[in-house]
């Protein structure tokens, strides 16, 4: 008699997730564990549901969550601002944007948050135990509004804050993905036709037995490297990519270095200087309006600069306002900032309103990102159709000109 109740105590139990109707009419969902979807529909019975569907939970090993981004973040911002300047307090401002949004880790992390409010915890702690989601900025400029009585005030401008970072950010991104992706396209192409292409060319010239054109055998030389060599190719580039990727973080001498490189670049240099200017002045006109002490604002700004050279500058700029230097002066020996910004930053400190004047600097750059951005997207496009024209066609030429010759000859 005991055999059967063992054999039960040792199936493995799924979870199944199931709809159905109670005797009442009312339909009622649920989750619940069992072996199989007979058991799991007998149980249901049982208890007075008609189960409509009964469907088995995905195992947890090939469920992936969802990564919180930072438009995510942006997206929360905006509507727990609009919720807070509608009187709903902070817990039931949670409970109902979290319901409502659409990706399950950012409910799980607002549930947290939550539960540590309703705890006793003020909120600008409450976001601070999650650093990844919420920066030392963000809960700076939370922590401001709880302590000045305008929660809501400050979580406008944070909303604001946030999204307009994350329009330039988006800018900049899809003006380098078409020329990134038409760039990684035409290696792979290139790569295919110099291992599998070219070696067959290579075989019915081989049959003419004549001298082959200077060119065709160049083509046909880096043709075999690539077919002897393809393996170490492909694993240097991603290598080198793992390389510079994993470095990039750990190290700040190559964060300096490479962001240098970056800022000195053709084009790219310019959008993105005008970029980490723009977040520059965005940031600090947040933090300044929020009443944040300006050596404390300084110190969030560095961090959200977004680019290493900025960075240090900025820390340069902090000790120097610590000690009792002007912004404006402070700001012109580091070198990084165009006069104009400098100029507006003077304007704001003799007239007691920085805050506007640094949100004026930030609109007039984040303007000329656009258009930067705009500009570069027509120019790449020519350009890296010539350069793709060129280099199949430099392939196409090398592989007939054999066969010209011969022709000629014949």
């Amino acid at each position: 008699m005991a055999q059967p109740a063992a054999q039960t105590a040792k199936t493995k139990l799924s979870t199944f997730n199931w709809e159905g109707v109670d005797k009442k009419g009312r339909r009622l969902k649920g989750e619940t564990q069992g072996i199989s979807v007979a058991y799991v529909n007998a149980v249901l019975r049982r208890q007075g549901i008609n189960p409509l569907k009964v469907r088995k939970q995905a195992s947890a090993l090939f469920k992936r969550k969802r990564r919180i981004t930072p438009k995510d973040v942006s997206i929360f911002t905006r509507q727990f601002a609009t919720m807070i300047q509608s009187g709903i307090p902070i817990v039931q401002s949670f409970e109902i944007v979290g319901k409502g949004h659409d990706n399950p880790s950012m409910q799980e992390l607002l549930a947290s948050i939550r539960q540590d409010i309703e705890s006793g915890t003020n909120l600008s702690t409450a976001l601070g135990k999650h650093p990844l989601q919420f920066d030392a900025l963000y809960c700076n400029l939370v922590a401001a509004g709880e302590q000045a009585g305008i929660l809501d005030t400050i979580l406008e401008k944070v909303a604001t804050y946030k999204e307009k970072v994350e329009a330039i950010k988006g800018k900049i991104k899809s003006a380098l993905f078409y020329p990134s992706a038409v760039i990684v396209v035409a290696f792979v192409i290139t790569a295919i036709l110099m291992i599998f292409v070219i070696p067959e060319f290579s075989n019915l010239f081989k049959s003419f037995g004549a001298e082959l054109p200077a060119l065709t055998l160049l083509v046909i030389h880096i043709s075999n490297i690539f077919r002897s060599y393809w393996w170490a190719i492909f694993g240097g580039l991603i290598g080198a990519i793992f390389f510079f990727g994993y470095s990039y973080k750990r190290s700040v001498k190559m964060q300096h270095t490479l962001d240098r490189m970056i800022l000195r670049a053709p084009v790219v240099g310019q959008i993105v200087k005008k970029a980490t200017i723009a977040r520059f002045a965005r940031t600090l006109a947040t933090m300044f309006a929020a009443g944040v002490p300006l050596v404390e604002s300084l110190e969030a700004v560095a961090g959200a600069a977004g680019n290493r050279v900025y960075y240090d500058g900025i820390v340069d700029i902090k000790a120097e306002v610590s000690t009792g230097s002007q912004l404006q002066s402070s700001m012109e020996h580091t070198g990084l900032f165009p006069n104009m910004v400098i100029q507006m930053v003077a304007i704001g400190e003799e007239s007691g309103e920085l805050d506007a004047m640094l949100g004026k600097v930030a609109d007039f750059y984040e303007e000329e990102v656009d258009n930067a951005v705009d500009s570069l997207s027509s120019l790449m496009e020519p350009v890296i159709m010539v350069v793709l024209g060129v280099i199949v066609g430099t392939l196409v030429i090398a592989m007939y000109l054999p066969i010209f010759k011969l022709a000629s000859v014949v």
